[in-house]
């Protein structure tokens, strides 16, 4: 299976191009499946449609959400549909599986107070806190994705002229950040980032404290941690901010196109998440508050 695994791995990068972020996803994905197969002395070539379909109520069964199911189970399809056109198998067993449709849930946001709150805890005479308030600030700042955060270089960022280039597949996009985000990064680079870094020709733009470019994992900490102090009872993700950038803007006058395009989204109907949410907060509240619209206890 080594070897079909990757010719896989080739496929979604030659063939559908796919970000290292989405490849490392569909390879966990392949992996869990490959896994539960090999614990019941299967063979993913000689699956049928049953087993694929108990793979699932399986992976239910262990916790993991509808949306995370859902999505191995598009990955399990892909591989199939790879495999046939390889060759490597006539027909798709996954064709077949029944796949429950999951509704897309209201994205997360916090109010303009928490984050406020949030962004206030790091503590700026520390480097680790540095750092941190120059992530988050820019974070929120731009509503770049967690993995186009850790992903920009130090070129990446025109303090001088306020705008970071982000760069994703072949796509770039040029997002303005207000004056506290950069004067937070400023700061981060005048004061820690030369501190830290191990090697002068490190590119990238934030570290970790032994020099080493941040991870995902190392940033998700960082958000729990802040999370907590500032005693917010949501669950905040790294993507919350990047929902409550998205939310701020509509909800002061922003046009969905141009979101659209700070976003990165190649759909507007991905952007049209945010206008539904604001619609729908816009309605609660005049049904709660309007002395004509307030709903009866």
């Amino acid at each position: 299976m080594t070897d079909v695994k990757q010719q896989f791995e080739q496929y979604l990068v030659q063939t559908k191009k796919v970000s290292s972020n989405t490849l490392s996803s569909y390879l966990r994905d392949i992996d869990r499946y490959f896994a539960y197969l090999r614990s019941r002395r299967l063979d993913p070539l000689e699956a049928s449609s049953e087993q694929i379909q108990k793979f699932a109520q399986y992976s239910q069964n262990t916790g993991l959400s509808a949306s995370s199911v859902t999505r191995m189970m598009a990955t399990v399809r892909c591989f199939y549909r790879f495999a046939v056109q390889q060759g490597i198998m006539t027909n798709s067993p996954a064709q077949s599986v029944h796949m429950t449709k999951v509704e897309k849930q209201t994205p997360a946001i916090l109010t303009p107070k928490e984050i406020e709150r949030f962004l206030a805890q790091p503590d700026i005479s520390e480097p680790k806190g540095c750092r941190d308030k120059a992530m988050l600030e820019l974070l929120y700042a731009t509503g770049i994705r967690v993995s186009e955060l850790i992903d920009l270089n130090v070129e990446d960022v025109n303090l001088q002229l306020g705008v970071v280039y982000c760069r994703s597949g072949k796509t770039e996009r040029m997002i303005p950040i207000y004056d506290e985000a950069r004067e937070a990064v400023a700061d981060y680079l005048k004061r820690v980032r030369g501190a830290v870094i191990l090697d002068y020709r490190e590119p990238a733009l934030f570290t970790n404290m032994n020099g080493s470019r941040m991870t995902r994992q190392g940033f998700w900490k960082i958000v729990k941690t802040y999370t907590a102090s500032a005693r917010i009872n949501k669950d905040v993700t790294p993507h919350t901010l990047r929902h409550s950038f998205a939310a701020h803007l509509l909800e002061n006058g922003a046009q969905l196109k141009d979101l659209q395009e700070m976003l990165g989204h190649s759909d507007i109907s991905s952007t049209q998440v945010y206008a539904r949410m604001m619609k729908e907060h816009y309605q609660s509240v005049y049904s709660h508050c309007h002395p004509k619209a307030r709903r009866r206890a």
